[in-house]
C-alpha cells in the first residue's frame, strides 16, 4: 500500500559539507515525484535518507504519520533501483528477483506467482532462467526494476536509473516506468539530472541546488513560470535579457533594457519600480519576421542548424546580446548567415525574474 512521504526540516551533512539543508516537503501517496538538479546538489543524498541508508542529522522523516528516522532500511518497505543495476551476477534473472521474497519468508508458490507477475509487467518473462550477466544494459535495468517492484513496496526509489543507457533505450524505459506507475500507483521518487526525463514523466518535481529546493511544482508550472534564472536555465533552454522595471501593474510590466523597451504580460513576482530583473525568453517563443506589434528587435543571423522537425537560429542583436530561436516545422526556405531579420516576442513570452544576489 502506497504512503505519503513527509520531510520535515531534514538536514544531512558530511563533515563540513551540507548536502541537504533544512528541507521540508510532502510527497503525496501514489505520486510520481522527481528530484531534479545538477550533480552534487543533494538529490541522491536525500533519496538515501528516505531509503534509510543515511540518518538525517536534524528533522523528521515520516511515511504517512509514522516517523521513520530510527527504522532500518529493510523494515521501511521501500524498493530501490540504482544507476548501476546492483544485480547479483552469479544468479539467474528469477533468483535475483526472488531474493527479497525469500527474506520475507514467503511460500514457494507465492514467490513463484509474484515473480511471474512482475516479469510480465516488465516484459521479460522469457528471460527468467537466464544468467543475469548475459543480459544487455536495458534488460538488466528492467530486472532491477522488477526486483524492486516484486516486494510490493510502499515507496519506490529510483536513483538515475536510465543514465547508463543509450537515447533510444532511455525513451523506451521512460515510457515503461510511467506505464508501470500508472498501473501500480506506488509512491515513486525519481532522482535525475536529465530535465527531459523529469518534464516528460513527473506529476510534480523539485528543483534542487546547493542542498535546498529552489522550486517545487508541476513540469508545466516550472517550465512556464520559473522561480529564478537558475531554474529557467536548468529546465529547458532560455535566453536572458536584463533590464529595470519601468511600470508594473496587474500582472503586466514595462522593462527598460539596453536594447529597447520590452512589454510583458507574465509577471509572477512582486517587483518594485526601478528593480533590476532578468527576463527569460524561451527560444521557441521568438518569431522571425512575425506580426507582433510590440517587443521588436533587429538581428543578424549568425548560424542556422536544420534538425528536420525544428530549425535553430543563432541571432546577434549586439556585441553583448545573442539570442537563440527555434522554429518548429520549418519550410523549404531558410535564412542564411549574414541575413538581417526582424525579431518579435509576444508579451506573454517574456518572464521577468528576480536576480539572485
Amino acid at each position: 500500500m502506497s504512503v505519503s512521504v513527509q520531510l520535515n526540516h531534514i538536514t544531512k551533512a558530511f563533515g563540513t559539507t551540507l548536502a541537504v539543508n533544512d528541507i521540508s516537503l510532502t510527497i503525496e501517496s501514489g505520486e510520481l515525484f522527481f528530484l531534479l538538479g545538477p550533480s552534487g546538489c543533494g538529490k541522491s543524498t536525500l533519496l538515501r535518507v528516505i531509503a534509510g541508508f543515511y540518518k538525517p542529522d536534524t528533522g523528521k522523516l515520516l511515511f504517512d504519520d509514522k516517523e521513520m528516522n530510527k527504522v532500518p532500511p529493510h523494515q521501511r518497505n521501500t524498493g530501490m533501483v540504482f544507476q548501476n543495476y546492483a544485480l547479483w551476477p552469479h544468479m539467474t534473472v528469477g533468483e535475483n528477483i526472488e531474493y527479497g521474497l525469500r527474506l520475507r519468508k514467503l511460500s514457494n508458490s507465492t514467490r513463484n506467482e509474484k515473480i511471474t507477475s512482475v516479469l510480465e509487467m516488465v516484459e521479460m518473462s522469457e528471460y527468467r532462467d537466464r544468467p543475469v550477466n548475459t543480459l544487455s544494459g536495458g534488460q538488466q535495468q528492467r530486472i532491477a526494476l522488477a526486483r524492486a517492484l516484486v516486494i510490493e513496496p510502499s515507496v519506490l526509489l529510483l536513483d538515475e536509473p536510465l543514465s547508463n543507457l543509450d537515447a533510444a533505450l532511455r525513451q523506451n524505459l521512460r515510457d515503461e516506468i510511467k506505464n508501470i506507475h500508472r498501473r501500480t500507483k506506488i509512491t515513486t521518487i525519481y532522482v535525475t539530472h536529465d530535465q527531459v526525463e523529469a518534464i516528460s514523466m513527473a506529476d510534480r518535481m523539485a528543483i534542487m541546488n546547493d542542498g535546498v529546493f529552489v522550486q517545487v511544482g508541476t513540469p508545466r508550472e516550472i517550465y512556464q513560470h520559473p522561480a529564478d534564472p537558475f531554474v529557467a536555465s536548468f529546465v529547458g533552454e532560455t535566453n536572458f535579457i536584463s533590464g529595470n522595471i519601468k511600470e508594473n501593474a496587474d500582472g503586466k510590466a514595462t522593462i527598460e533594457t539596453p536594447f529597447g523597451v520590452l512589454h510583458t504580460e507574465s509577471v509572477f513576482h512582486d517587483f518594485t519600480l526601478g528593480e533590476e530583473v532578468c527576463c527569460s525568453i524561451r527560444p521557441e517563443t521568438i518569431q522571425l519576421n512575425g506580426n507582433i506589434s510590440s517587443n521588436k528587435l533587429t538581428a543578424k543571423v549568425d548560424a542556422v542548424t536544420y534538425l528536420g522537425r525544428v530549425e535553430e537560429y543563432a541571432l546577434i542583436i549586439s556585441d553583448t546580446l545573442k539570442l537563440k530561436a527555434i522554429i518548429h516545422n520549418p519550410g523549404t526556405e531558410t535564412k542564411k548567415p549574414g541575413d538581417t531579420v526582424n525579431v518579435s516576442i509576444s508579451p506573454d513570452a517574456i518572464v521577468p525574474l528576480p536576480i539572485n544576489n
